[in-house]
């Protein structure tokens, strides 16, 4: 799977503050609004929380992936942040979440939505990986591990 197609630089942030499970959803839903025009950050937001009330979408070892589908998109749009502190995400191994990647599909999106998500989650189960992205330090060197550019100078790609 290429990250790279999924979150841009603008829609990575590092080290965020002080924030609770629905302070960071939001974060991510403005942060996908502001890089997305098309995208209203209030809608995203209700869609994001109206998922989480189905179940949470904490995988473990301290990772969510929050997501929904929306009308207006043609194609997957992520987001990517850390966090500088844990945050009760109830996850299914209990465990707090300081790694939220954001995965919006197309309304239509079926079977390819799942193949994606899928994908996303073995990615984030990688523990190197995950260790990886809690070391980054700025946005452009979080964004920089999560599309792989620093795994491949170090010949293990992404």
């Amino acid at each position: 799977m290429d990250i790279k197609s999924i979150i841009t630089p603008s829609r990575t942030l590092c080290g965020i503050e002080g924030v609770s499970k629905k302070r960071a959803l939001e974060i991510l839903a403005n942060t996908i609004a502001e890089d997305c025009p098309e995208i209203d950050a209030d809608d995203l937001f209700r869609r994001l929380i109206g998922r989480e009330r189905l179940g949470s979408t904490g995988i473990g070892h301290g990772i969510a992936i929050p997501h929904c589908r929306v009308s207006n998109c043609e194609g997957t749009i992520g987001a990517l942040i850390t966090l500088k502190e844990p945050i009760d995400f109830d996850a299914i191994d209990s465990e707090p979440v300081d790694v939220l990647f954001a995965m919006l599909v197309p309304e239509n999106a079926h079977g390819e939505h799942l193949q994606t998500l899928a994908s996303l989650a073995s990615m984030l189960n990688d523990a190197d990986f995950r260790a990886r992205l809690r070391e980054a330090d700025s946005n452009e060197t979080l964004y920089q591990v999560a599309v792989g550019e620093p795994a491949a100078a170090t010949g293990n790609p992404r």
